[in-house]
């Protein structure tokens, strides 16, 4: 069976690149150098206006751990509610509770407001202590997908757990595999672990169109050249997995 293919970018720029290259459906985030943050409203009604292919925003309102105060999580509903009323199909997130499990009764509260769209859980999944127990939690929820890498950096190191993983669904969840996918590995990955859903980024850095910079300031804590880069997706390394997977 060939596998869908989904492709994470950032921005709107990411999402074009993505379906250009042959993308089934997109994860739209934005600062994925954080790992991805909720993408604006304004990015995702561009977005509904440009995709010709089905893209899920992610809902995570800031970098760092799942564990999220109470005010953080209205605002997951409130991003969610907004994102459901524009007409996205599908939304992506993940809550853990303080012991590094699915907190159960969150993820269904954001499951009901999503309200019929396609929910995935990201990878919180692969921060929980046992993952037999989140797989169970998020089928009470209502979690359609799973986005994992195995609890490891990379898909190759977390083929056993990938495997397994892909074994406990047994069908009641589908378990989309991550993790460094590439030309050389996606078509590993998809054989031996038999997850019906792959994931990858191919993200590059290229320097800003500025003309002119201030080397006095920086708009945050990265080094000060950041200020000049910009993180896109390669589109040819992504059209080049694409393919490996389908081959």
């Amino acid at each position: 069976m060939t596998p869908l293919i989904e492709v994470c970018v950032e921005g709107i720029d990411g999402l074009i690149v993505a379906q250009q290259s042959g993308a089934d459906r997109v994860e739209l985030c934005a600062s994925l150098l954080e790992g991805g943050l909720t993408p604006s409203v304004g990015t995702v009604t561009a977005a509904l206006q440009l995709a010709t292919v089905p893209f899920y925003p992610i809902v995570r309102p800031r970098g760092g751990d799942f564990l999220y105060s109470d005010a953080e999580f209205a605002s997951m509903q409130a991003d969610i509610a907004a994102f459901r009323q524009l007409g996205v199909k599908g939304v992506v997130f993940g809550i853990l509770t303080p012991e590094a499990r699915i907190d159960e009764a969150r993820m269904r509260a954001l499951v009901e407001a999503a309200d019929g769209m396609d929910v995935t859980c990201h990878r919180a999944f692969d921060m929980t202590r046992d993952i037999d127990e989140a797989v169970e939690a998020l089928i009470r929820a209502g979690v359609k997908r799973v986005l994992t890498s195995g609890q490891r950096d990379t898909a190759i190191e977390g083929l056993a757990t990938l495997k397994r993983t892909v074994e406990k669904a047994a069908g009641r969840i589908k378990i989309m595999a991550c993790g460094a996918l590439a030309p050389d590995t996606i078509a590993r990955v998809r054989d031996e672990t038999g997850a019906p859903e792959l994931h990858f980024a191919t993200l590059t850095t290229i320097a800003s169109g500025m003309t002119w910079s201030n080397p006095n300031v920086g708009m945050g804590g990265t080094a000060r050249s950041r200020e000049y880069e910009l993180t896109v997706t390669d589109g040819e390394l992504a059209a080049a997995t694409i393919a490996a997977a389908r081959g």
